[in-house]
């Protein structure tokens, strides 16, 4: 499972051109289902989300996570993304062969979003396999790599 994480001002997902979520100050999420993903990469990843130190304390230091911060003040924008699977090592075309099929990753899409959902956070989504315009600005800029192989 990836995750890119953004800091942002504000996000938001329409499709067809009609909004479908929308954030302030928060998180924004890109998921990526891997073949093989389960319930330890859902805890990894989810885990790792809630506990980033990537808000700024009074200081101005990155010292604060979503779990010191209360969910009146920030939220997080969940965004499934397959391309995050994407492999161009070969050639120039991507191949998303390391991505879960479609079915199967709907349900560990869900699963993930419960376990957010579990932190007593608000988030919002996008749709799950539809094509979505995402808007965003992002705050810092921050955008943080998860991998729940911890391959980077």
């Amino acid at each position: 499972m990836r995750a890119v994480i953004q800091r942002v001002r504000r996000a938001s997902v329409s499709v067809d051109g009609c909004l479908i979520s929308e954030i302030t100050k928060g998180l924004c999420v890109f998921l990526g289902i891997e073949k093989g993903d389960n319930a330890s990469d859902i805890d990894y990843i989810a885990g790792k989300i809630f506990g980033l130190r990537i808000f700024e304390d009074d200081t101005g230091k990155m010292n604060l996570a979503l779990s010191d911060i209360s969910s009146k003040d920030v939220s997080v924008l969940l965004v499934s993304q397959f391309t995050l699977l994407g492999d161009v090592r070969r050639g120039r075309r991507p191949s998303f062969s390391r991505a879960e099929n479609p079915d199967i990753a709907l349900d560990t899409y869900e699963a993930f979003s419960k376990k957010m959902q579990g932190y007593e956070i608000t988030l919002k989504e996008g749709v799950f396999r539809a094509m979505m315009d995402v808007e965003l600005i992002n705050d810092g800029p921050v955008t943080i790599l998860l991998d729940s192989k911890k391959t980077f």
